[in-house]
């Protein structure tokens, strides 16, 4: 792994888990408190001239889904969408493809996954467009924020819908699928945590079993970071090998390490999968934040 884990938190959790005495702080998704632990860690590794940039523009927004700090605005994309889906709209069967990339375990293909990754239309912005995954639009949104020709205001719809859809992007559950909802139809228990669905525990109970303030897991995170010197190797690739490397750990731990089903099709997680899991979200957050920095970083300092 190449984030250095806490040992002390580690043996702690464990060590709760094993007493099943560990009770769960409330379940945050992580469309809420795992963007903002990537948000933060982002901001720890943002050039100077982007940190500046990226302020300036969050500081400038007006609307008033979220506060206006990188961290809040990490979340101004799931926000936006969750109104449009209590709304019914026609904006919602837009913007909710734009969250994943369903690749099926059995026949991964990413193509199809993206339906052909289908390019915008002549004279519609990324914020307008459509787009059938979330690795076309980091990258539709990555190239207008790097683009000198895109006005400020949709720059700032660029900027916002990146915070949230890198993270997305290396989500294991948001980038695959068993022909199960993405995680949602298998029923799970273990861990201290109530039951609830597969997908539900990679989303935010795992993310519970590292703390309660996300800028504390982001700034152990960032600092396992730097003492491991991992961030050169961290920020290679691209968003479509990111996306890849995540289906890959979905198909290898969050569904290979899976028990045997019980008599009632659920699944009670035993402690080495939690133990695994832990480990594989953190390394995800940390490999999103600094992702994120390097795709912010690049866009920001490009002259095109």
């Amino acid at each position: 792994m190449n984030v250095v884990l806490n040992n002390r938190l580690t043996l702690a959790l464990l060590a709760g888990f094993l007493c099943a005495t560990f009770v769960p702080s409330p379940a945050f998704a992580w469309s809420e408190e795992g963007h903002r632990i990537v948000a933060l860690i982002a901001d720890h590794y943002l050039d100077a001239a982007a940190k500046q940039q990226v302020d300036a523009m969050l500081s400038a927004d007006t609307d008033p889904l979220t506060k206006h700090d990188i961290a809040s605005e990490s979340v101004w994309a799931d926000t936006h969408r969750d109104l449009d889906r209590q709304k019914v709209s026609a904006r919602f069967t837009v913007t909710e493809s734009w969250h994943s990339v369903k690749m099926e375990l059995g026949h991964p293909d990413i193509d199809t996954a993206c339906a052909g990754h289908p390019a915008l239309p002549t004279g519609i912005t990324a914020s307008q467009g459509p787009a059938d995954c979330a690795l076309d639009k980091v990258n539709q949104f990555a190239a207008e924020l790097a683009s000198k020709s895109t006005s400020a205001a949709e720059k700032l719809l660029a900027l916002k819908y990146l915070l949230n859809l890198v993270g997305d992007l290396h989500q294991p559950l948001y980038v695959s699928d068993d022909h199960n909802a993405g995680g949602d139809a298998v029923r799970v228990s273990g861990g201290g945590a109530d039951p609830g669905t597969l997908r539900r525990y990679w989303d935010a109970d795992f993310i519970d079993f590292l703390g309660d303030d996300p800028k504390a897991i982001a700034d152990d995170l960032a600092d396992g970071i730097r003492q491991s010197k991992t961030f050169d190797k961290m920020s290679e690739g691209t968003p479509t090998d990111w996306t890849k490397e995540a289906f890959a750990l979905a198909k290898d731990h969050a569904y290979g390490k899976l028990p045997a089903k019980k008599a009632d099709n659920s699944f009670e997680l035993p402690p080495d999968y939690v133990t695994d899991a832990i480990e594989t979200v953190r390394l995800q957050l940390a490999r999103a934040g600094v992702r994120l920095a390097t795709v912010l970083n690049h866009a920001l300092a490009a002259k095109t």
